[in-house]
């Protein structure tokens, strides 16, 4: 990996020229992953010795000679067969190593393209909100329908606690160093004694990485899982957020003129905490955690911000003037806060914004500590925020601290006093269990819906359940309730999201909610229960029955009373994962499409706005991708301005992780709901035949899948034969349960892990099985030109064919051949042989559609750099790949013991999932 090595290696296989083949556009990036490349190699021969760095050259060789050169796999596999088990753990750390160097480096090279971008005079980046604007504009939009649409705008990325992260947090914090050594040299600015520094930071947190396991010592708790995700909430997005409000306003004025002042449109939630479904250490005691420990975060940072003001804020009364209402605050904070009023320095008495900052900053500080002294809410903190902006306003300080205090007001205006809103959910069934414990009726879940939701009006209307102590399964339940009720009032309205009820499938499901919820006292005086209930529908099933559950839900009027008192408008959450992994990606999407055009339909009929809420995942089967792409396919009014989607694992690492980063994904997506509300695709009078045609390709796809996944009864077997399922249930990474309680088939397991399991053994099955033969269906019926006309002209179909030959290329069947080999000695027999060549002849069923449909005769010859992303990538991650084998193999044989064994294959899952850059 050092230069001498990397020339050496060209010299000697042309071939790895041609692995390496970057575009003129990408000179630096290659720059970099050189000088990281060179990095690795040195601290792998400082740590393991210059033979260990032979070996892993050699093995990149073969693994490069293996792809470029058509070489069998069996070749690479013999050379890892049986490898002494420390030489094999540190191969797999020394190939993510480098994984990790080449990921940042096509990040920062991100940031770079953007600046080259604007540097070269060619005008709005592509996606970005001046972009969007000015497309608009030139599409007739006025800037009174842009103002007419910014109250109700509203963008809401939500980060769960989903344990799809494979990295460590101690491990974030050393690739946070490398990037900013990497992004301060972006301009080329830095002095030869600079750079020196920098390469010795990246070299220490490169040598620091290495020497940090990759998996924690315990199961993370609940109390992690906060800070990580604070980390992005406080650290990241709440540096961003100003910068974004000011790029907005910047694009609406180069592009409107004088326009109006940007609302609040930007928001953030999170699941931490509060996502009790299947997780037994999640309560009403976290709940109560996280909004303590948010509120911590956020009233930290304002105090910093404070702090930094004050040094700014020098402004003397002698030299300009100040506004009398800062001078009376002054006075009564002394009066208010005398302790803090006594450390005043007497030196700054002519300072009142200062003076004013600094007691602003205790008064904070009172509020963390409960005291009678602290700030009510956040709105009288942001009330002190604006006596100063007026101040400085109106005494020419709009340009001596105004800009700075106008970024404290974009701050405290979106994170208030709670940073993001706290998301409850809960499965139905749990519901199910603590109304039956409560009203002493066991059979409760097999009563009709009309019977639950006949009970439930009498427990809505005031009719006390059973005079006894109630049981433990209601008792949990009751206490969420009595949470919200007891911390609304002291940490806000917004401190609470929606209520969300996963398994939602009728009426009663969201009428449970409210039943509990005022039987345990969360309402107020005329019974109203301030939460929004937003049913989850998961299955294809449940999201094809989805329009006349709401129906049904509407018509209800101790519901209809609810949706009033919540502004008429109704949360409803569209899963991805679970609806994938009942019937496949095909079927899933065209349910979410149809489910959203029906609810739309609702929605206008019943003069109810729904609120879409996208339970999207990392990978392309549970709904990752573009956000961007997926805002501008989804079907005519169903975004309304609107956007609130599920941000998880190594996605929030990806799209947060760097603050520049950041920013222009929310750019896009924030650009793509403008797109996609103001002026949305015209009607498309071929969209009913496509639909026809999409129709019968998820039936098609969806039977297929289903034979395999769900009617098959040996293929759990072969599953976990077949992939290191085993190994992933083991992880660390998350404090909730890999399976929900059931028989331990396919169903029983969490969508996170089934997707994660494929992508480890580099079959990709969930996303294109069964898609082969419907396309393959349609391809006969319709002919290819009809089908390219659709991946064309049709975004949702575009979309959906990009995705599928985006999983394909990562994709490596004869890699997942050696996986599938596993499954050959069973007790159930060779289900090797009973599976694999089914599985094998789908995907190049799905290959050959998909290069049929875009006139190609390789996967991904229009996209250069995600095709040389991976190709940069496979020298590396095919060797951890059969590594994977070989230790799964071993690791079974010895009846799968707690020891070294397993901790090396916990390094190749995370291995592999840097270099696919997928988990679950």
């Amino acid at each position: 990996m050092t230069d001498s090595n990397d020339e050496s290696l060209r010299a000697a296989d042309p071939a790895a020229d041609r692995a390496a083949d970057f575009a003129p556009t990408d000179a630096l990036l290659r720059e970099d992953v050189k000088t990281l490349g060179a990095l690795v190699g040195e601290i792998l021969a400082e740590q393991r010795g210059q033979g260990f760095l032979d070996d892993v050259e050699r093995l990149r060789r073969a693994a490069i000679r293996r792809r470029e050169a058509g070489e069998p796999v069996d070749a690479l596999a013999a050379a890892l067969a049986d490898i002494d088990l420390e030489q094999a753990a540190d191969l797999v750390r020394a190939f993510a190593t480098y994984f990790q160097a080449v990921n940042l480096a096509e990040r920062v090279h991100r940031i770079r393209r953007r600046r080259d971008y604007e540097r070269s005079g060619a005008g709005a980046q592509p996606g970005g909100l001046r972009d969007s604007l000015a497309a608009l504009a030139r599409q007739g939009v006025s800037a009174e329908e842009v103002a007419a649409l910014l109250p109700r705008l509203r963008i809401e990325p939500v980060f769960t606690a989903h344990p799809t992260e494979a990295v460590r947090r101690a491990l974030l914090e050393k690739e946070r160093t490398i990037v900013e050594c990497l992004v301060a040299d972006i301009d080329r600015g830095r002095t030869p004694a600079e750079r020196r520094a920098d390469r010795e930071r990246i070299r220490l947190a490169l040598t620091a990485s290495w020497q940090t396991a990759e998996a924690p010592a315990a199961k993370p708790s609940v109390a992690d899982e906060f800070e990580h995700v604070g980390f992005y909430l406080s650290d990241v997005l709440y540096r961003v957020l100003p910068v974004y409000y000011e790029v907005f306003e910047e694009a609406l004025r180069e592009t409107y003129g004088d326009a109006p002042a940007l609302p609040d449109v930007l928001g953030f939630g999170t699941w931490v905490g509060g996502d009790m479904d299947g997780n037994p250490n999640v309560g009403a005691d976290t709940v109560a955690a996280t909004l303590a420990g948010q509120r911590a975060l956020v009233l930290g940072a304002y105090r910093r911000d404070l702090a930094s003001l004050e040094e700014l804020l020098s402004q003397s009364v002698h030299r300009v003037r100040v506004d009398d209402a800062v001078l009376a605050k002054v006075e009564d904070y002394r009066y208010l806060l005398p302790k803090a009023a006594a450390l005043l320095k007497p030196r700054h008495a002519d300072m009142p914004y200062r003076n004013l900052l600094g007691l602003m900053s205790a008064r904070l500080q009172a509020t963390l500590d409960e005291s009678v002294h602290g700030y009510p809410d956040a709105a009288a903190f942001l009330a002190d925020i604006d006596l100063i902006e007026r101040s400085l306003a109106a005494h020419q300080g709009a340009h001596a601290g105004g800009f700075a205090v106008r970024r404290l007001r974009r701050r405290a205006e979106c994170f208030g006093f709670h940073l993001a809103g706290l998301d409850l959910r809960q499965d139905s069934a749990t519901h199910d269990a603590a109304l039956a414990a409560l009203l002493d009726q066991p059979e409760w879940a097999a009563l009709d819906v009309a019977a639950r939701a006949a009970r439930l009006h009498r427990l809505l209307d005031g009719e006390a359940p059973p005079a006894r102590p109630a049981a433990p399964a209601a008792q949990s339940t009751l206490e969420v309730f009595r949470a919200v009720a007891r911390l609304r009032p002291r940490f806000g309205a917004r401190a609470f999201g929606p209520y969300i009820v996963s398994m939602s499938r009728s009426a009663a499901d969201a009428l449970a909610v409210l039943a509990l919820a005022r039987t345990a006292g969360c309402a107020d005086d005329q019974g109203r229960v301030p939460l929004d209930v937003a049913p989850l529908f998961e299955t294809v099933d449940d999201l094809d029955a989805a329009a006349d559950t709401l129906r049904a839900l509407f018509a209800d009027p101790v519901y209809r009373g609810h949706l009033r008192a919540r502004g008429d408008r109704q949360v409803v959450m569209l899963g991805y994962s679970d609806s994938a992994k009942d019937g496949g990606m095909v079927a899933s999407r065209w349910a979410l499409q149809q489910t959203q055009i029906a609810l739309t339909a609702l929605a206008a009929d019943s003069c109810v706005r729904i609120a879409f809420f996208h339970g999207r995942g990392g990978s392309i089967s549970r709904g990752g991708g573009k956000t961007e792409r997926a805002v501008i396919a989804a079907p005519r009014g169903s975004v309304d301005g609107y956007l609130r989607l599920t941000e998880q694992g190594e996605v929030i690492h990806r799209k947060y992780g760097i603050r520049a980063l950041a920013l222009r994904n929310l750019e896009q997506t924030s650009g793509a709901v403008l797109r996609a509300t103001l002026r949305p695709r015209a009607p498309e009078p071929r969209e009913a035949g496509w639909r026809g045609i999409a129709g019968r390709l998820a039936l098609d796809a969806r039977e297929h899948y289903r034979a395999l996944v769900h009617e098959d009864p040996q293929f759990p077997a072969y599953f976990r034969a077949a992939t290191p399922i085993d190994v992933i249930e083991r992880l660390r990474i998350g404090s909730r349960p890999a399976k929900r309680a059931g028989t331990g088939d396919i169903s029983s397991l969490r969508a996170i892990p089934w997707v994660f399991a494929w992508s480890q053994n580099r079959a990709g099955l969930t996303a294109w099985y069964g898609v082969g033969t419907g396309l393959e269906r349609a391809l006969a019926q319709h002919g290819r030109d009809a089908l390219a006309e659709m991946a064309r002209d049709w975004p949702f179909f575009g979309t959906l064919i990009d995705d599928l030959e985006m999983v394909l290329a990562k994709s490596d069947p004869a890699i997942f051949e050696r996986y599938s080999r596993l499954a050959e000695a069973l007790p159930e027999g060779d289900l090797h042989a009973r599976f694999h060549p089914g599985i094998a002849a789908e995907f190049e069923r799905t290959r050959a559609a998909v290069l049929a449909i875009k006139g190609s005769d390789e996967l991904l010859r229009g996209d250069h750099r995600l095709r040389q992303s991976i190709r940069l990538r496979n020298p590396y991650v095919d060797p951890i790949s059969l590594l994977q084998v070989d230790l799964l193999a071993r690791w079974r044989a010895a009846d799968r013991p707690d020891d070294a064994l397993l901790q090396a294959l916990v390094a190749t899952v995370n291995g592999i999932a840097a270099g696919v850059q997928n988990t679950g």
